[in-house]
């Protein structure tokens, strides 16, 4: 792609970095076959290949307008398209860019249910009560609210030893709303002689800033976690929600220091800790299970294959689903910013997860559980949970 951005945007990192990604792209459109807003949508700029062409242009005019604005809103930044792109395009950084340049030009600025979720998730305790008070209320509240609140608050109950180099992330709304997956990944390395503590000295990863183009909010959130953690103490830091695990990762990318880096490095997610071990069901009445990899897991971090390997392996039957590489439509605070576009592509998630009758549905995200588990015939669970 032939590009035209200002000569002072190119002499900046940001612009620079923007102008590599974009003359990668080659228009082929394979990506809009695996993105599900264009395929709910069938819209030429709700699929990647048109919103590259609506950020090339605004970065390029240095004008921002309500189309492109109302276009990339609708994006999941589930990063199907990279799996897809024969070129590499990194459309995910691509967006990030688009995004923070929309919100500085004052459009798309996020709901006030997103500003309140933003703020309750830097301190988890304030989530739990609200939450809890929330509850004997969530009928009258907006849906994507009343889900949230179906949920029961609770707190962990595993203790970690304070000198352990193995570091569990609590994460945020996890720590609230299913403590017990971290509970659980405590007691598979317990009963291998691991030793690990917890971070309860940081708070959210800075993910959910992001996805709501907060640019500058999440790097302050990640700069916080950095200082909060000496990874030199550390030897390995595991993430169970796969949705923080991906954001992590990418510190040494997205905050550009040293300290970034030597903490990105050492992140890994819970199935990449455990994938050498075996282990037996927990769930002796469970035999068929739906696998739902969250977006995440197989697009953020490339890992495909490796907890449906670890399942079978275990004794369980997945069951074949259809479209597995689509998301489910939870996507951070998308739910919130674009509750009916999320119901849909919820709905052909669900559809496609039970159309071979599964006993359950497991996943490796708290969000995807959440946004699924409050509509699912079946229970969906953590596949930490499914081990013994």
């Amino acid at each position: 792609m032939q590009t035209k951005l200002p000569a002072s945007f190119l002499e900046t990192e940001t612009g620079r970095r923007a102008d590599q990604i974009l003359r990668r792209c080659v228009h082929c459109g394979f990506c809009n076959a695996t993105c599900p807003t264009y395929l709910e949508r069938g819209d030429e700029l709700d699929g990647p290949r048109g919103r590259i062409y609506l950020i090339k242009d605004l970065l390029e005019s240095g004008t921002a307008n309500p189309v492109a604005a109302n276009h990339l809103d609708r994006c999941l930044t589930c990063r199907a398209c990279e799996t897809t792109c024969p070129s590499g395009v990194e459309y995910g950084e691509l967006a990030e860019i688009g995004r923070d340049v929309l919100r500085r030009s004052g459009f798309s600025k996020p709901s006030w249910m997103t500003k309140l979720l933003l703020v309750l998730v830097r301190h988890p305790n304030w989530l739990r009560l609200i939450m809890r008070l929330g509850r004997p209320v969530r009928f009258i509240l907006p849906a994507s609210l009343r889900e949230t609140l179906a949920y029961l608050p609770r707190r962990g109950e595993s203790v970690g030893s304070d000198n352990a180099s193995v570091l569990i992330m609590r994460g945020c709304v996890q720590s609230v709303v299913t403590p017990e997956v971290n509970d659980h990944l405590a007691g598979l390395l317990q009963t291998r002689g691991i030793a690990f503590r917890f971070s309860d000295e940081t708070r959210c990863c800075g993910g959910m800033e992001l996805h709501a183009g907060l640019h500058n909010d999440a790097l302050n959130q990640m700069h916080s976690n950095v200082r909060a953690l000496d990874s030199s103490r550390l030897q390995t830091v595991i993430s169970t929600a796969s949705g923080c695990g991906v954001t992590l990762k990418e510190y040494g990318r997205l905050l550009g220091s040293d300290e970034g880096r030597a903490f990105s490095a050492k992140v890994v997610d819970a199935v990449e800790y455990l994938q050498t071990f075996t282990f037996t069901k927990k769930r002796k009445d469970v035999t068929r299970v739906a696998w739902h990899p969250p977006c995440t897991l197989q697009h953020g971090q490339r890992l495909r294959g490796v907890v449906e390997s670890i399942l079978t392996k275990t004794g369980y039957e997945l069951v074949p689903v259809k479209d597995v590489h689509l998301c489910c439509g939870s996507a951070g605070v998308y739910s919130i910013e674009q509750p009916e576009l999320s119901r849909q592509l919820r709905q052909r998630k669900i559809d496609s997860l039970m159309a071979n009758q599964p006993e359950l549905i497991a996943t490796a995200n708290v969000g995807c559980q959440m946004h699924m588990g409050t509509v699912a015939d079946v229970p969906v669970v953590h596949w930490l949970e499914l081990l013994r």
